[in-house]
């Protein structure tokens, strides 16, 4: 079923209100990055496990006086 105007000016307002984005430019050197990110089904939830791996990891290493 297609989406009427106003719930398409509906889901534009919500996201422009709600959702960030974030560009990450790959340079030639970064192909294996790249590639390796390319192979990941959803590269969205991919990030963001790495991402909270990674704050999950910084987390348990606060009391150690260790730096990532």
């Amino acid at each position: 079923m297609a989406m009427s105007d106003a719930q398409k000016r509906a889901v534009a307002k919500y996201r422009k209100n709600n959702v960030k984005t974030v560009a990450v430019a790959f340079y030639p050197g970064d192909a294996d990055l790249l590639g390796w990110l390319g192979e990941q089904q959803n590269k969205t939830g991919y990030i963001k496990r790495l991402i909270r791996e990674d704050m999950e990891r910084r987390a348990g290493d606060a009391g150690t006086g260790e730096d990532a």
